[in-house]
């Protein structure tokens, strides 16, 4: 069986989503949460960066700039909502984010939704050179 990768980080990423979940429900704008998620990020010894310039690169030059809520220990980098539900096009352009980054990992963390925080884990690195 295959190691998940960034285990433990993913087991307090999504621990601290609950509880900023349970404490604020889907009452807040984005920057509350996201400041909130910084907080119980750095105090569970994580090492976070807010708005973290990322350079998105063709053939090795700079096309663009992508910038995530987070960047958690330089490895991970997550994209906050609070959408009343995420559509289609938000995990697109999340997914294009990370498959034209240097991350092997990202969340997308929706805090809106009437029924709970929603949390999509994804992965890319298969295809990389």
């Amino acid at each position: 069986m295959d190691k998940l990768l960034f285990k433990e980080e993913s087991y307090i990423i999504r621990g601290a989503a609950f509880d900023i979940y349970k404490k604020f429900k889907n009452n807040h704008k984005e920057k509350v949460y996201r400041d909130s998620f910084y907080i119980a990020l750095i105090n569970k010894g994580m090492s976070v960066e807010k708005e973290k310039r990322i350079d998105i690169l063709y053939d090795g030059i700079k096309v663009g700039t992508y910038i995530p809520d987070l960047v958690i220990n330089n490895s991970i980098f997550i994209e906050l909502k609070s959408k009343a539900f995420i559509l289609k096009e938000d995990v697109e352009q999340f997914w294009h984010y990370l498959k034209n980054s240097d991350y092997k990992l990202g969340f997308l963390i929706n805090f809106g939704a009437p029924n709970g925080v929603q949390i999509i884990r994804k992965i890319y690195e298969t295809a990389r050179h």
